[in-house]
This record gives structure tokens, C-alpha cells and sequence, in this order.
């Protein structure tokens, strides 16, 4: 379970500063800082008008110009603390945390409509900027909070409220750490290791808001301007709430996250779909359709990877001639790409552009798209909704609305997005989660296309995703038998001993082969006698996760380059080390007992 918080924690901090939660940080910032000169002398706890009075009072005169006169505080005074940061971030991870996993079960016992969480959210952060422009309003804010007789929780009643409204629309960028929160939400199945994920989700999410609320009074106390012009900067801060309100509610907000770069998905899928996030997070699936798991996540090579699970489940359909449903074996002899997606995603939202892409370059060679639309958030789930969010998309194929996420599960799925390639025998050959790698793709789509019809015609592929910072550098490379890339030779045999020949033929770019005696694993390869591992690469550096103890012979072109004493838990080593970038072969040749893990290349 220490793990899982870890885990949790871990995938909340990197979501907290991707570009996803963009729209909040303004809104977060300011706030921090629209209490910093309110006087709190008044222990039952005053109203926002008599606290602001105070705080004059306390700060000194006005002048005709505006220009507060500040006079020397005495030793016995202190300045008060505003707390308000805290009781925005608070209220924030509090909403976030309970509805994310009871919303959808509350929603449906009191047979509400899906998206009323969202409204009330949207409703709340009106309310909040009314209440800093208007200090009556935000006095009624305050008056739930006002029987409550702790010190200072009637004072920021109103930052609480507005940290509750803010958590109902958080929506933050997609991970498989809150997926699994969300399917078990969805679904009611809550038990201890999803709450312990979910708060420390919520937590992790937290620190980097906390931060950026504490700077934002950092800001109100320090600098002048701000002290002098308190009560203008609350009108600006509720002003700014009613925006990002608007923009939230006629999705304004989503355009501007689709025009900037996910920087946080690279380290995110790093995290959370590790070895040991896997792991941790696999309770979440039974043993059906296993076979899923022998694809790598956007590997270089087409693999088979079992017959693709039915499309089941679903609540309705649309972009089909009257709703009808799609059934996966009315496509055979056509190439089929399946998206899970959902509208509010901006992950998804960055990806459709590429789908459209592909649609319109080959539909008429064969390949057939079908979006199922498996809902992160309970308004999700509301089809009118959905089409609207496809319809300004600009989303034309069938869409599958797997509201209960029977597809989602079927696929064993964990990504928003998420690509998987269904050739023309029903076979699923190739999948990718997140964002990226388009090009990739495209190019597992026309090698499908021409398996489907050698004589067809393809045109020049798109051209708009040369999106990757690692083109022409070869990939992170797995030694596990499920997820292992480029491998050639004898074929694999799990988890016991056997004797391995590297093939006679030179290896090709980006493959790897094995000689000698190994145990392939699912985690590692174990050397036995005579291991030696071949891999052809491009690249600056090559390194390997290795553990044991014992020595590696690294030879680069036949030459040997160095002896490499290994010693004791799984740690990363560095095979070559070039100035620029070059192809070579890599050879090793493993003290038995060794344990090869995973190759990186820099």
C-alpha cells in the first residue's frame, strides 16, 4: 500500500503542473493573495466588509488620491495570518477526492442528471467572484461557516467554498493512475488501496497548487502596489472567476490547452505505467484477453496480439446511419483503428486532428475509425454532451459511447487517448497509449493497408506529426518476454532456461538478439552459460539496467571497449559513450547469473 501512495503521490505532482490545469493557476494565484490585508481582530469572525474596514483601520488612512498612510505597528501587534491559500487547496482536493470516486454513485441514486456536479461547480466559482466584487454576497458565502467555532474557518469560508467549486471542474490530464480512480469510481468498487490512491493523488495534485497559492500572498504582502490597492485586486481576482467560469462553461479554456504541448507526458507515462505502477494498478483487470498484454506500447514492428475483444457494453451509438451499432466482424478485410477517448480530455483533444488526418488520407484504401468514448467524469456520460464536444471537434466517425466502460475493460485499456490497430483478420497488431508517436502510427496503418490488399495505392503519408524528440534514436528496449522490441532469433520461451543462436544475417537497425544460455522472464533475462546479447542501435549512449553480481564484456564493432563490474540491485549502467550519434553493433557477454533488464539510449 506504501507503494500505491507513492505512486499516487508521484502522478498527482506531475498533474499539477502539466499544461492541463492551466486555466486554474490564475484563478489559484490570486486568490492566495485577496485576504492578505484583511483584519481578523474580531474573534467570532466578522463579515468580509468589517474584516476589509479593519484591515484599513490597522493599515492606516486613505488619502484623496487613494494611497493608504501606513503608521509603525506596535511590538504587541501582529500582522494576521491569511489562511486563505490553505482553505482554497483544502477545498480543492476535498471535492476532487470525494466526488471523483462517489459522484457517479450519488449522482445515480438520486437520479440527477449527469453533468448537475459540473453546473454546480461552474455556479460556485460565479458565486466566489461575485462575492470578492460585492462584499454582501460573499458575506452570504460565509454565513454556513460562521457557527463553527474554530478560529478563522468562518474567515475563509468563502476561499473553502471556491476550492470545493474549482474541484468539481478539475479536470487534469489523464494517466493511468487516474484512470484507475475513475473506473473504480464509476463503478462503486471503493476498497482501501483506491481511496489510499486517490488521496494520495489528491494530495500530490495539492503541494504544487499550495505553492502557487502561498506565492500569490507571498506577492499581496510584500509588494506595495498590492497593499495599497487591496480592494482592487479583489475585483480583479472575481472578475477573473467569472471568465475562467465563462470559458470553462463555452469551452474557451479547452483551446487554448490544445495549443500547447503535453511537457508532462513523457515523465507522467514514465511514472505511472511503470514496471511497478503496473503492477499496482493491475488489480483493476481480470485475466480475459491477457493476450493484449504480449504488444508493446507503440512499438516499431507490427505484432500479433489475439483477436480483437468485441466493442460491447455500449449505452448508444452515433455518426452511424440511424445510431446503429458497429459490429467489429462487419469490418473484416478492412483495417480498423479503435480510439478510446473522451471529449473533455485535452490529451484527446490534441490527438483528434491527426485521426482526421488519417481518415480523410485512407478511408477509401480501407481503414475504418471507431471512437469509443469511455467517460472520465460523470458528465461525461450525458450523449448530448458528447455529441456536441465531437461535433466541435470536429469528430465524424462512429462513436460508441461505453459509459459503464465494458470496451474500456475489454481492451484492458488504462490511457486517455488510446490507439489500437485491428488488421484485416480481426487480429489486434498494434497499439499506442497517450499523445505522440503519430508518425509511428501512420506508418503501422500502411503496412496494415498493404498486408489487407498488396495492390493498393496509398498516398504520401500526412506529414503532421514529426513530433518526436527522439526520431532516428533507438528506443527504450525491454528484456521481458511481453514487452520486448526488435527481438530476432530463436524464439523465446518462458521463464526457463534455453540455448539461444544469434541469426547469420547481420541484424538490422533497432534489433536485438540473444546467443548462449538464457531465462527470459516477464521482468528480466537472467544469463546463463556463454550469454552473449547483440543489439544493433543508433544513438549517442547506450545504457543497460543491470543487476547481480559479475562482469559484462562490452564489445562495439567487434572491438571490446571495456569490462564492467556489476554488483548488487538492479542499477543503470553505461555500455558506450559517443560525442554525436552513430550506428553500431553492440555486443555483450554476461557472467552467468547476471540480470539484464532494460536498454535506454541517449
Amino acid at each position: 500500500m506504501l507503494t500505491l501512495a507513492l505512486i499516487g503521490l508521484l502522478g498527482g505532482l506531475i498533474t499539477a503542473v502539466s499544461p492541463c490545469i492551466l486555466p486554474v493557476l490564475p484563478v489559484v494565484f490570486l486568490t492566495g493573495g485577496t485576504g492578505a490585508q484583511a483584519d481578523t481582530r474580531t474573534r467570532g469572525g466578522g463579515s468580509s466588509a468589517e474584516e476589509e474596514a479593519g484591515g484599513r483601520r490597522a493599515a492606516g488612512s486613505e488619502d484623496a488620491s487613494g494611497v493608504l498612510t501606513v503608521p509603525a505597528r506596535g511590538p504587541a501587534e501582529r500582522a494576521p495570518r491569511n489562511r486563505r491559500p490553505y482553505a482554497v487547496v483544502a477545498g480543492l482536493v476535498v471535492s476532487f477526492a470525494f466526488f471523483t470516486l462517489l459522484g457517479v454513485t450519488i449522482i445515480s441514486a438520486l437520479g440527477l442528471p449527469q453533468d448537475i456536479l459540473r453546473y454546480i461547480g461552474l455556479g460556485l466559482l460565479v458565486l466566489i467572484g461575485l462575492g470578492l466584487i460585492f462584499p454582501p454576497v460573499e458575506r452570504i458565502l460565509e454565513k454556513p461557516f460562521a457557527r463553527i467555532p474554530q478560529r478563522q474557518v468562518n474567515k475563509e469560508g468563502s476561499a473553502f467554498a471556491l476550492g470545493l467549486g474549482l474541484g468539481l471542474l478539475y479536470v487534469p490530464c489523464a494517466g493511468p493512475v487516474l484512470a484507475a480512480i475513475t473506473v473504480a469510481g464509476a463503478r462503486g468498487e471503493i476498497s482501501a488501496d483506491i481511496v489510499v490512491l486517490t488521496l494520495s493523488f489528491a494530495l500530490g495534485t495539492a503541494i504544487p497548487l499550495l505553492v502557487f497559492a502561498l506565492a500569490g500572498r507571498r506577492v499581496a504582502e510584500r509588494v506595495a502596489a498590492f497593499r495599497r490597492r487591496a480592494r482592487g485586486l479583489r475585483i480583479v481576482a472575481g472578475s477573473l472567476m467569472i471568465v475562467l467560469a465563462l470559458g470553462l462553461a463555452f469551452d474557451v479554456t479547452a483551446a487554448i490547452q490544445r495549443s500547447l504541448p503535453d511537457y508532462t507526458s513523457g515523465v507522467q507515462k514514465k511514472i505511472e505505467d511503470s514496471d511497478t505502477a503496473r503492477q499496482q494498478l493491475s488489480g483493476l483487470y481480470d485475466d480475459s484477453n491477457k493476450e493484449l498484454s504480449r504488444c508493446q506500447d507503440g512499438a516499431d514492428e507490427l505484432r500479433s496480439c489475439g483477436q480483437a475483444p468485441p466493442i460491447e457494453g455500449i449505452n448508444s451509438w452515433f455518426n452511424t446511419p440511424g445510431d446503429k451499432p458497429v459490429d467489429l466482424k462487419s469490418l473484416r478485410g478492412k483495417v480498423t483503428l479503435i480510439d478510446f477517448w473522451t471529449y473533455s480530455c485535452i490529451n484527446c483533444q490534441r490527438a483528434i486532428p491527426h485521426l482526421q488526418d488519417w481518415e480523410r488520407a485512407y478511408k477509401d484504401a480501407g481503414l475504418r475509425i471507431i471512437g469509443v468514448h469511455s467517460p472520465e467524469f460523470a458528465f461525461e456520460k450525458k450523449r448530448s454532451n458528447v455529441i456536441s464536444g465531437a461535433k466541435k471537434l470536429g469528430v465524424t466517425w462512429p462513436v460508441a459511447l461505453d459509459n459503464d466502460l465494458t470496451t474500456w475493460d475489454n481492451y484492458r485499456n488504462r490511457f486517455w487517448p488510446a490507439k489500437y490497430l485491428i488488421d484485416a483478420q480481426g487480429t489486434v497488431r498494434y497499439f499506442k497509449f497517450g499523445e505522440g508517436q503519430y508518425d509511428q502510427t501512420e506508418k503501422m496503418i500502411r503496412e496494415l493497408l498493404r498486408q489487407a490488399d498488396p495492390t493498393v495505392v496509398l498516398p504520401e503519408p500526412t506529414g503532421r506529426a514529426m513530433d518526436d524528440l527522439t526520431a532516428g534514436r533507438t528506443p527504450e528496449t525491454y528484456l521481458s518476454t511481453l514487452r520486448i522490441r526488435g527481438y530476432l532469433g530463436t524464439p523465446l520461451v518462458d521463464d526457463k532456461p534455453a540455448v539461444y543462436r544469434f541469426p547469420k544475417d547481420p541484424l538490422p537497425l533497432n534489433k536485438l538478439s540473444l546467443d548462449g544460455t538464457w531465462t527470459a522472464g516477464y521482468e528480466r533475462f537472467t544469463a546463463g552459460a556463454d550469454a552473449r546479447l547483440a543489439f544493433s542501435y543508433r544513438a549517442k549512449n547506450a545504457n543497460l539496467v543491470l543487476a547481480g553480481t559479475g562482469k559484462v564484456t562490452v564489445i562495439v564493432d567487434g572491438r571490446t571497449t571495456k569490462t564492467i563490474d556489476v554488483s548488487g540491485s538492479p542499477t543503470l549502467y553505461r555500455l558506450t559513450d559517443d560525442k554525436d550519434p552513430r550506428t553500431a553493433r553492440l555486443e555483450l557477454r554476461l557472467d552467468e547469473g547476471l540480470e539484464a533488464y532494460a536498454f535506454t539510449f541517449g
